[in-house]
């Protein structure tokens, strides 16, 4: 897995076969108060700190959630804003 050089500020990664890649990280366990500890490693490498907001992404499968994902929502909000920002300009004339 290399990381893609083109666009240093973007989060994605491609595989030798030029698509995207995911692995697993880690396993954890969901407490009886329904709370699960991210682990060390995986938020430093993610650079997420305490009080971070994240955007909570879920996908569905035959009418149940099959996978969750987590964004940084500044991240979130620059992904929202370079996606609707050509369409916005163009709709006001921009």
């Amino acid at each position: 897995m290399q990381q893609n050089n083109e666009d240093k500020n973007t989060c994605t990664c491609r595989g030798e076969d030029g698509q995207g890649c995911c692995r697993i990280e880690s396993l954890t366990t969901v407490d009886e108060r329904g709370q699960m500890v991210l682990p060390k490693d995986v938020r430093e490498r993610a650079n997420i700190k305490p009080g971070d907001k994240m955007a909570v992404i879920s996908w569905e499968k035959n009418g149940a959630v099959c996978c969750i994902t987590l964004i940084k929502a500044d991240e979130l909000s620059g992904m929202v804003k370079e996606f609707l920002g050509p369409v916005m300009g163009s709709m006001f004339g921009g």
